[in-house]
């Protein structure tokens, strides 16, 4: 797992290397180095594979071909094999280089050939031609600006902004859709309006004659509604086998690898499978004798979870490490966690993840993740009431009756927040400029005005879910530089899913029917049953009570009520009010409001200077 870097065009080698050290926490191990004509790439490197010999950026035989890439391909093994027997010659172990040897021979289609988390930059000289590629779902980032001089990339947009002459303004319509919606990462468009991001599952070439993007990997989705069981058994048996060999992917390293575990049904089964492995005797060099599990715990029973954490490790001999995150650490850590994610963002559950990862970081150099689940199964409460509304639509009354007693638990938050929504909505917009929100107004819908399921599902795969969180678990983990990998975003297993009737989702009551089927008998029946769903949580209504002295200060502030987006009074008003204990729901808002005010602060203010 690394940082990149690259300028095409007018090259200025200082600030390249400004560029490396401004992400040297993404690669502290090891920092290299290419210089061509029009051409400069950089990397810094976290060694992970090939820990002696990896360093990069890596060329083929002759010098003509020049890569430096962030992530893992996961099958690198089968394929280097693959090109050897194609008399291509390596000088390195790495996965990196099979990349490399990949464009060779297949050119820009070879990124369908990987299995990874990957964002590269190759440079081919012979075609005088910068060929970069993010994987299919976004887990590693990849962020551009062209300013007609030059084209500039890198894994963070604080390097970009390493670069003097590049203009910073705010992206004013990504700014209202946050604001409004709570939507981020939906787009290429970021925060910063003259920098974009490349898109997951999509490549771009960069020469003299300009930008070229194309999309390469899609997710195709079966919106059948099938609730027969003839075929379970073979879908599980599938299912499951596909998870399996995608943990073990995730364990091929040199370095010590650990589990998120947050108690949930996706990440205990993560660590069971691991401990399965363990016992075959796969990756015991990386794991030790103990599997290390981290989590985030609290004080509050009611979001507290070692109860199940508990459950999941008390027949395992697992190692159990546990972080307290608490309000006065938020507000210590915010700014700089603000200057990690390079974006504003949505609650205050990333710093949960932000504190797990410190955590992690102090035992191991890799860490595997649930990420994934919720969306690929429908693991998310409200599904179940798109469901339902799905069952209407196509005259299925008997089993919308029967779905609907079975599920009442899970479907009546879902008609509440449904409900409760456009109301949300509006008063949002008077807490924000009426001349800002003109400019706006009309432009963006919410996500859950839809009543198909799998589309639904698909869209929070490819942009308004996941793109988002993976952001989120890259920032938070290589901020100190440890390596997220996430089983659940294998694109095999994803594809079978969404391949599958959504009914293998949803289904007697159940959300994640096939994934509870897949784990019976080896996941405790207490967690694989488990009703409740927390998500990622933190007390944050209590928290930002706690903090009421500290936001006040800020929204009450000369230079928030300057920035031109907010009805400063209103949002006074409001946040008193949610402060007395009313407006309960809006947590989320005001967090929003708070977040884009210290973004301003990290990247605005100050001379324009990130902390």
């Amino acid at each position: 797992m690394c940082g990149i870097v690259g300028i095409f065009g007018a090259v200025n080698r200082s600030l390249l290397k400004k560029m490396c050290n401004s992400i040297k926490h993404r690669g502290p191990d090891d920092e290299g180095y290419f210089f061509g004509k029009n051409i400069a790439l950089g990397n810094r490197r976290l060694s992970i594979i090939d820990i002696k010999g990896g360093h990069q950026p890596i060329h083929n035989e002759d010098n003509s071909i020049w890569i430096t890439y962030n992530g893992e391909v996961y099958n690198f093994q089968k394929l280097r094999k693959q090109l050897e027997a194609r008399e291509h010659k390596f000088y390195t172990k790495s996965d990196t280089e099979v990349i490399i040897h990949a464009y060779e021979e297949l050119g820009e289609a070879c990124v369908k050939r990987f299995n990874g988390d990957f964002a590269f930059a190759i440079w081919d000289s012979n075609k005088k031609q910068l060929f970069l590629a993010r994987d299919r779902f976004g887990i590693k980032p990849l962020y551009y600006c062209q300013d007609g001089r030059r084209f500039i990339f890198a894994s963070e947009i604080k390097a970009i902004l390493q670069d003097k002459k590049i203009q910073r303004a705010p992206n004013d319509r990504i700014i209202y859709e946050y604001l409004t919606y709570g939507y981020q990462d939906h787009t290429e468009e970021t925060f910063f309006k003259e920098i974009k991001r490349l898109l997951p599952g999509h490549y771009m070439t960069v020469d003299r004659n300009g930008i070229k993007i194309k999309r390469y990997w899609d997710l195709k989705v079966n919106k059948e509604i099938d609730f027969s069981s003839e075929n379970d058994e073979s879908y599980v048996k599938r299912f499951y086998e596909l998870l399996e060999d995608s943990v073990k992917l995730r364990l091929i390293a040199e370095v010590p690898i650990g589990t998120c575990l947050s108690g949930g049904i996706d990440s205990s089964s993560i660590i069971f499978i691991v401990n399965k492995l363990l016992s075959a005797g796969i990756a015991r060099d990386v794991i030790g004798k103990v599997q290390k599990t981290f989590s985030a715990c609290y004080e509050d029973k009611e979001i507290d979870e070692r109860k199940y954490i508990n459950e999941a490790t008390k027949t395992t001999g697992i190692e159990k490490n546990y972080v307290f995150p608490s309000s006065e650490e938020l507000w210590e850590d915010l700014k700089k966690l603000v200057h990690h994610q390079d974006e504003p963002f949505a609650s205050t559950s990333i710093f949960a993840q932000w504190d797990v990862m410190k955590l992690a970081s102090r035992k191991v150099t890799v860490v595997l993740d649930g990420q994934g689940g919720d969306e690929a199964l429908a693991g998310y409460i409200p599904y179940y009431g798109v469901f339902l509304l799905n069952l209407w639509k196509r005259k299925k009354l008997f089993h919308l009756i029967r779905e609907f007693f079975l599920s009442i638990d899970l479907t009546f938050p879902f008609i509440k927040e449904y409900l409760f929504m456009s109301k949300r909505e509006s008063n949002v917009k008077k807490m924000l400029n009426l001349e800002f929100v003109s400019k706006f107004e009309g432009g963006t819908k919410s996500k859950w005005r839809s009543d198909d399921l799998a589309e639904n599902l698909y869209l929070d795969m490819v942009r308004y879910s996941i793109p988002h969180l993976l952001r989120y678990e890259d920032r938070n983990s290589m901020a100190f530089s440890i390596e997220s990998r996430v089983p659940f975003l294998d694109h095999r297993l994803v594809e079978y899913v969404f391949s599958l009737p959504i009914t293998q989702k949803l289904k007697s009551g159940w959300t994640k029917h096939i994934l509870r089927n897949a784990v019976k008998g080896v996941i405790p029946e207490r967690i694989r049953k488990r009703r409740s769903k927390l998500g990622f949580p933190t007390p944050e209504i209590r928290w930002m009570k706690e903090l009421k002295g500290e936001i006040r200060r800020v929204l009450s502030s000369e230079k928030f009520k300057k920035r031109g987006y907010f009805n400063q009074e209103e949002v006074l008003k409001r946040f008193d009010e949610f402060c007395e204990g009313k407006w309960s729901n809006y947590s989320g808002i005001f967090w929003r409001v708070l977040n884009l005010e210290i973004w301003f602060e990290v990247f605005f203010d100050k001379g324009g200077r990130c902390l």
